[in-house]
């Protein structure tokens, strides 16, 4: 990592955003003390503390070797914890419109009922939202390769369209320097469950951002301040790709799934959608909802609305399979975009 490259700023974006997320009351910032992502440059360079500002907190930090070790740190961790418990405790639930969440979609072990099932039905769920005044975000630039045109065409402006573009040939340059090709992303599971291309893919992924008007692209991690469609630039490998949503700022998010995945993510909330029937029975104790429904006759509008109506009860408190079963505490997986020396 270069000290205040583009890959230090990109790891510092997401820890801040992961320290300033409204699911998160407390945090504690540790460090060895010599190390390139200096807890002073995070804090500084991304505005961690704002003194006398509402609602925002003075980070606690711990240097292992100014502190004598790693003893002495935990022991420092382990008194600087049992306080910030003590003031997040304070913290009072209250009631919030629809237009406060901020929806992070995703997909994985994706087959090829994805297209036709559980993607287009979480996409009728993404317009609702948006009609409520709230947010969706499709991420995986890699899995919207060879059918961006259907979402520049969305665009509000074309200044929003080349900026999804502008991503799609950092992208095709990226995969080059490394030998690699951009449309060839299908993993083995994926070729499995019945897709071959990555057009096939991308056809299936996008479908997840439903018909809304395209109002703007970040850069991962970046903060989620506009309402309606929005994209962020993530890669397509599930954890990199939640954790940069989440740190961008989304506070619930709907993972569909058509092999099976166990993906969840703290501190949002993630509800997972199967995409065929035989699965859901299958991992009936980490599928949150059954979109192969729509196979047997359910219209993917209903379902779309079954979706929505999970994703408001789970703003309100409902736990997740994930959450119920502990996953998630170990998925905080920052994307790399630099060589290691």
């Amino acid at each position: 990592m270069q000290y205040g490259g583009p890959d230090h700023h990109q790891l510092n974006r997401t820890l801040a955003g992961i320290a300033n997320h409204p699911n998160v009351a407390a945090y504690l910032i540790v460090g060895l003390g010599c190390e390139t992502g200096q807890a002073s440059h995070l804090i500084e360079n991304e505005h961690l503390i704002q003194l006398g500002m509402p609602g925002k907190q003075v980070p606690e930090v711990l240097n292992i070797q100014d502190l004598g070790g790693i003893s002495n740190t935990v022991e420092a961790g382990t008194s600087a914890v049992l306080r910030l418990l003590m003031r997040a405790r304070g913290s009072k639930r209250s009631r919030l419109c629809a237009d406060k969440l901020i929806l992070a979609t995703n997909c994985g072990g994706s087959d090829g009922y994805s297209g036709v099932t559980a993607n287009p039905a979480l996409g009728v769920a993404s317009d609702l939202l948006v009609r409520q005044g709230g947010t969706t975000v499709l991420a995986e630039t890699t899995e919207i390769y060879g059918a961006e045109h259907l979402l520049t065409r969305r665009a509000i402006s074309r200044e929003v369209g080349e900026k999804l573009l502008a991503r799609i040939r950092w992208w095709e340059w990226y995969t080059q320097i490394f030998g690699a090709q951009i449309n060839n992303n299908p993993s083995p599971g994926n070729k499995a469950g019945g897709l071959t291309t990555i057009y096939e893919k991308s056809l299936g992924a996008i479908a997840k951002a439903g018909t809304s008007p395209m109002v703007d692209v970040l850069l991962y991690a970046e903060p989620i301040k506009s309402k309606g469609f929005i994209v962020m630039d993530t890669p397509g490998y599930d954890p990199v790709s939640m954790t940069g949503l989440a740190a961008g700022g989304a506070n619930i998010g709907v993972f569909t799934t058509g092999r099976g995945s166990v993906f969840g993510c703290k501190p949002m909330p993630c509800i997972k959608v199967a995409t065929n029937t035989p699965m859901f029975k299958r991992m009936e104790a980490d599928m949150d909802l059954n979109a192969g429904t729509i196979l047997d006759g359910e219209s993917v509008f209903t379902t779309g609305e079954r979706i929505f109506e999970e994703i408001l009860a789970v703003a309100s408190g409902k736990k997740t399979k994930s959450e119920i079963s502990g996953v998630g505490d170990e998925e905080f997986a920052p994307w790399s975009i630099g060589p290691t020396l």
